[in-house]
């Protein structure tokens, strides 16, 4: 028979995690669309590969600078609130892609989105930390981390068949791509309204003892070496290290990631075809997530698998330029997803353990930002060296040297924190 707080607990995750998944599978397919878009837009625009990975990238400059102040906001407006808000504004923004004319538009409505966006993940690992002891954590973050991989498993080949609405009513594929996928964040912002809570004490669904089941345990969490000031947040050299560690792992994600269908694209001339050849990695990668999640909450050795995560991820990537055939390649290339989608789940269990309050808010939005840069850095370096050197190779190559940056950076980060 289960307790009252295991009755809490299953309560809390089936009322929660579910739209929580959802919410973030439409963002991340909102921010990552634009590599199907490509295979159309970039043609139909004119537009080079050194503006195209610009333009995918640039969105990241306009979610960095707002992260903080979104982040701050959250914290005295109400997760609950500042969320819907973040999605519905971002839903609009996202089907407003579809009238993108040129370079010069393509820069600025992809900034606006990156604003509109700013402060959605961040906002979350907050909100989940309110719900969840550290016990739970990984494999929260795990579920809801799943919509990285799902997005590309669903939206590779939803998004490569609404591309073969071309011409319909007048509009190009593209455009109905951006449209369609973007209407559902803005209605969903307003479930998240309805549904969702800001901590246990405020859940009209839970029980007076299932809300101090729950509270009671997330009060008794230990933490080592708090830090409840956010200035102090930004001084910790464990936050620094973790903003660099997410910024060489954004990098190799969004540099692969965004251009993965252009790398299909040239074997395959069905798009449709590309949208489920990509969807096979990520089907793989998130099983492992799920797995990997598991044995970190029962091992709790969460910065040593962050390492293993992070140098799995590098030797994907070196070793997927090293074979000729496009089927190894492929694997190899699904065995630094794994790497990459792990290493995300494990790594935002690891700023909860010392940041609380304003400083949690603040600091995970501040550690975001800094990382999210990389979804700038990844795209752009990715279509520079195509123009330059005319394949994909040292482009991979560059995302395989900023995750052995990310390596490097956690084994540091072990040494400062070794209880962790």
């Amino acid at each position: 028979m289960m307790t009252v707080e295991q009755t809490a607990f299953r309560k809390i995750i089936w009322r929660m995690m579910p739209l929580l998944l959802l919410a973030y599978i439409l963002n991340y397919l909102d921010r990552t669309n634009i590599g199907f878009a490509a295979l159309q837009m970039n043609k139909e625009l004119g537009l080079t590969a050194a503006q195209f990975g610009v333009g995918a990238g640039i969105l990241s400059l306009g979610y960095c600078t707002f992260e903080i102040p979104s982040n701050l906001a959250l914290f005295r407006y109400g997760a609950r609130v500042w969320i819907a808000r973040i999605m519905i504004t971002w839903g609009l923004v996202a089907a407003a892609c579809a009238f993108i004319t040129g370079p010069n538009s393509f820069y600025a409505i992809r900034v606006l989105l990156g604003i509109a966006e700013a402060g959605f993940f961040p906002g979350v690992a907050f909100l989940l930390a309110q719900w969840f002891p550290a016990d739970y954590r990984a494999r929260m973050l795990a579920i809801l981390l799943l919509g990285v991989p799902v997005s590309a498993v669903v939206g590779g080949p939803i998004s490569g068949a609404l591309l073969g609405l071309d011409q319909f009513g007048g509009l190009s594929g593209w455009q109905w791509m951006f449209i369609i996928e973007g209407v559902p964040a803005s209605i969903l912002g307003f479930a998240v309204l309805r549904l969702v809570a800001d901590r246990p004490a405020s859940a009209t669904w839970l029980t007076p003892d299932q809300k101090a089941a729950v509270e009671s345990r997330i009060a008794a969490e230990p933490r080592h070496n708090e830090v409840k000031n956010f200035r102090a947040a930004l001084k910790d050299p464990r936050v620094l290290l973790l903003a660099l560690i997410q910024f060489g792992f954004t990098t190799g994600s969004y540099g692969v990631g965004i251009w993965l269908p252009q790398i299909i694209k040239m074997h395959f001339h069905s798009n449709l075809t590309v949208g489920f050849v990509s969807a096979g990695p990520n089907l793989i990668a998130s099983v492992a997530m799920l797995l990997w999640a598991g044995r970190v909450d029962r091992s709790g050795h969460r910065l040593g698998n962050l390492i293993v995560t992070c140098l799995l991820a590098t030797a994907g990537l070196l070793l997927s330029i090293t074979f000729d055939d496009f089927w190894v390649s492929i694997f190899w290339l699904t065995v630094a997803l794994v790497g990459i989608t792990a290493a995300r789940a494990v790594f935002w269990t690891i700023p909860s353990r010392f940041l609380t309050g304003v400083a949690a808010a603040g600091g995970l939005a501040f550690i975001n930002s800094v990382g999210t840069l990389g979804g700038f850095v990844g795209p752009a370096v990715m279509g520079w060296l195509k123009d330059l050197t005319g394949s994909f190779s040292a482009g991979l190559a560059g995302m395989g040297a900023f995750l052995l940056l990310s390596t490097l950076l956690a084994g540091v980060l072990r040494w400062y924190a070794p209880r962790e």
